[in-house]
């Protein structure tokens, strides 16, 4: 079985630099079970009660990122089929750990844009699906201002499934009021919220009293 140092330098550097509670998290996922499906299962299990690690979420980004950057190497770096396919696995397998790991909207905006690349779909749904319940409103709203249109409109569909007090409470972030607002505008019209309804006129006939003065 191949390791991570023998896809170069970088890949090498990145997984030597992981803590080891980081490193053997992926080596659980990688031979406990064949299958990516079990590997993030076999994550999931290991880190039920564990308590959120900031450290070891940014360090499972690096190591994606460096993945993901050797697989599109081209000229002398190119990868045999058997070595493309392992690090295809590793990547991926990797990919699974971070998504139960992931709590920040870089992560997820990261998860997200590799999937749309690769036209996984399911993946995208399942990444969609756990926004609201992972991130919190904060790094949803910075996920709201990402450059990527797809990640984007994910994230203003989690805002408006919401709640409205947590809309109303974001309006006093000068940071992230002009995102809430826009999804209380959008429970307004698409959801029929009569409470952001109000908050979004008492809004409006703020700013024209504004505007008189």
């Amino acid at each position: 079985m191949m390791t991570f140092e023998d896809f170069g330098a970088r890949v090498a550097s990145v997984w030597q630099g992981l803590r080891p509670a980081t490193r053997s998290l992926v080596e659980r996922a990688l031979t406990s079970v064949p299958s990516l499906a079990g590997a993030a299962a076999s994550a999931r299990k290991a880190r039920a009660d564990a308590v959120y690690d900031a450290r070891s979420e940014w360090e499972l980004s690096r190591l994606l990122a460096a993945l993901d950057e050797r697989a599109v190497e081209k000229g002398s770096m190119v990868l045999s089929v058997e070595q493309a396919c392992e690090l295809s696995r590793m990547a991926e397998t990797c990919a699974a750990v971070l998504h139960l790991e992931a709590r920040s909207a870089e992560v997820f905006a990261q998860l997200l844009e590799r999937a749309l690349r690769s036209h996984d779909y399911a993946r995208v749904d399942e990444l969609a699906g756990t926004v609201a319940a992972r991130l919190a409103p904060t790094e949803v709203c910075e996920m709201a201002r990402h450059a990527h249109p797809a990640v984007r409109a994910i994230a203003h569909e989690a805002l408006l499934q919401a709640p409205t007090a947590v809309l109303i409470a974001l309006l006093g972030d000068p940071v992230d009021a002009e995102i809430a607002r826009t999804a209380l505008e959008g429970q307004a019209d698409e959801y029929d919220s009569e409470e952001a309804r109000w908050i979004v006129n008492a809004l409006d006939q703020a700013d024209a009293s504004e505007d008189d003065i």
